[in-house]
């Protein structure tokens, strides 16, 4: 039995179990993005990295 980490697809909460033990919604597993060497996004993760630390210094 394979145990994967699983996650709300209305709360975000996550859990084991096939469905949300919080609000009853549907899960879907949670997979790691696959890796690129050409990152299409990864220019506005960086920009949104950057503000996060911005606005937690403020």
């Amino acid at each position: 039995m394979k145990m994967k980490m699983k996650k709300c697809k209305s709360c975000g909460e996550y859990t084991l179990k096939d469905k949300c033990p919080y609000c009853e919604g549907k899960v879907g597993v949670v997979y790691p993005p696959k890796y690129s060497p050409e990152d299409k996004y990864g220019k506005y993760r960086r920009i949104l990295k950057k503000q996060l630390l911005k606005k937690r210094s403020d």
